[in-house]
C-alpha cells in the first residue's frame, strides 16, 4: 500500500512551536481499539471496544471515552450504509468499563456528546412520498427498487434515553433548493454528515451530498444562515470558533471553477460567507481528502488537520507551516460486507482525529 511504503508513525515534529499533548484516533478498520498517542507518535493509551467505530471517539470532560460504535444489528437500509452507520454509543472509563450506553439503529456519521451529557446526532428516516418525489439531482441509475429516499433527521436525547429535540431535514428544508451532486445515489437526502451547537443556541449542521453547512434555530427549526456550495465543497465537521466564524474542513470533491481538487481548512464568516483564514497544501492537490476530514483549533492558534482516508494527522501554524505530521500505522480491511465493498483493501483511515492537553487527562 502506497501509505505503507512511505512511511508511518512520527514524521516531523517542531516541539517548540507544537502545541503538544495526546491526540485521540479510532481506526475504522481497528476492529474497536481506539489509541491515544503522544506527541512523540508513541501510544499513551488504548481501549479495546466490542464493536468496531461507527466513526469516532472523544474524551469526555469526566475523563471518560465517549464512543461512536457501529451497532452489529443495524439493517443495511441501502448499498453503502454499512459504511458510515453507527448507533451504539457507549461511555467508557479508561479501564474499559460501560457505564452507559444508547442504542438507535437509524443513526449515522457524526455524534456530538454535549456539555449536559446529552447526545446529539443524525438518523436516516424514509421520507414521506410526497417530499421524496421533490428530491432533485443525483443519480437516478441505482435508485431503491421501491422508490425510498431516507431523510436525514437530527435528534438530541438525555441521559435516560428520552428524545428532548427533533428536526426533520424535509420539514424545513425545500429539496429543490438543495440538489444532490450527481455523482451521488439518490437514496439518502441531504446527507448530514457532521453535527454541532454555538453559543448562541444554534445547531450546526453539514450536508455532504449537497454541499453546505447550515445554522438551524431550536424554536423554530429555521435556517439562520447558510453556506453555500460557492464556498465549500462536500465539507465536513463545522465547528464554532470563539471569534463567531465556522471553522471547516472543506474536502473540494466538486468544487465549481477548479479543476484540480484539493482540500482545505477554512474560517468562514457565517453571515457573508466570507473566508477569513485558509490552509491549503502549497502543491494543492498534494492534500486531498475526497471523504471524511476533521479540523479542530488548538489553544495556542495551531490546528489540527485530520486527513483522514490516508490516516494522516498534521498540525499547522497560522501561518501554514507544518509542526507535527504524524501517519497512522494500522491497516486493516473492513469486514466482509458492504462496508468491504465500497472501501476495499488495507485502510488507515479514521473519521476524526482530537488533540486534549495533559491537564485534561489527569488519569494519565
Amino acid at each position: 500500500m502506497t501509505d505503507r511504503r512511505r512511511g508511518t508513525g512520527l514524521v516531523a515534529l517542531d516541539r517548540a512551536r507544537s502545541f503538544g499533548g495526546y491526540t485521540l484516533v479510532a481506526p475504522q478498520t481497528g476492529g474497536g481499539r481506539v489509541y491515544l498517542v503522544d506527541i512523540d507518535g508513541t501510544v499513551a493509551h488504548e481501549w479495546a471496544l466490542p464493536v468496531r467505530p461507527g466513526r469516532h471517539a472523544v474524551l469526555l470532560p469526566n475523563g471518560n471515552l465517549g464512543y461512536n460504535g457501529s451497532h452489529p444489528d443495524s439493517p443495511e437500509i441501502y448499498p453503502a450504509w454499512p459504511l458510515w452507520h453507527g448507533g451504539l454509543f457507549l461511555e467508557v472509563t479508561p479501564k474499559g468499563e460501560v457505564v452507559w450506553q444508547h442504542e438507535d439503529l437509524g443513526h449515522h456519521h457524526d455524534a456530538q456528546w454535549l456539555d449536559d451529557g446529552s447526545l446529539l446526532y443524525t438518523v436516516a428516516e424514509p421520507m414521506p412520498a410526497e417530499a421524496a418525489r421533490r428530491v432533485a439531482g443525483g443519480s437516478s441509475r441505482n435508485d431503491l427498487p421501491d422508490g425510498t429516499v431516507y431523510g436525514d433527521v437530527v435528534k438530541q436525547v438525555d441521559r435516560a434515553g428520552r428524545t428532548i429535540w427533533e428536526w426533520r431535514s424535509w420539514e424545513h428544508l425545500d429539496p429543490a433548493d438543495y440538489p444532490i451532486h450527481p455523482i451521488f445515489d439518490r437514496y439518502h437526502w441531504p446527507l448530514i454528515n457532521g453535527v454541532g451547537t454555538t453559543r448562541g443556541g444554534l445547531v450546526l449542521m453539514s450536508l455532504r451530498t449537497t454541499s453546505g453547512v447550515l445554522g438551524v434555530e431550536r424554536a423554530t427549526g429555521a435556517v439562520a444562515w447558510a453556506i453555500r456550495h460557492d464556498t465549500v465543497a462536500q465539507q465536513h465537521t463545522p465547528v464554532e470558533l470563539p471569534s463567531g466564524a465556522i471553522l471547516v474542513f472543506d474536502n473540494g470533491n466538486l468544487r465549481p471553477g477548479v479543476t484540480s481538487p484539493h482540500s482545505r481548512v477554512i474560517e468562514v464568516e457565517p453571515g457573508t460567507g466570507e473566508v477569513v483564514w485558509q490552509y491549503v497544501d502549497p502543491m494543492r492537490p498534494a492534500f486531498f481528502a475526497p471523504y471524511m476530514g476533521s479540523a479542530q483549533r488548538l489553544p495556542n492558534g495551531n490546528t489540527l488537520v485530520c486527513e483522514s482516508p490516508f490516516g494522516r494527522l498534521f498540525e499547522v501554524t497560522p501561518g501554514g507551516d507544518t509542526v507535527w505530521d504524524y501517519v497512522m500505522p494500522w491497516f486493516a480491511e473492513y469486514p466482509e460486507g458492504g462496508a468491504r465493498r465500497y472501501a476495499g483493501g488495507l485502510q488507515n483511515s479514521t473519521f476524526r482525529a482530537y488533540r486534549y492537553a495533559k491537564e485534561q487527562i489527569p488519569w494519565l
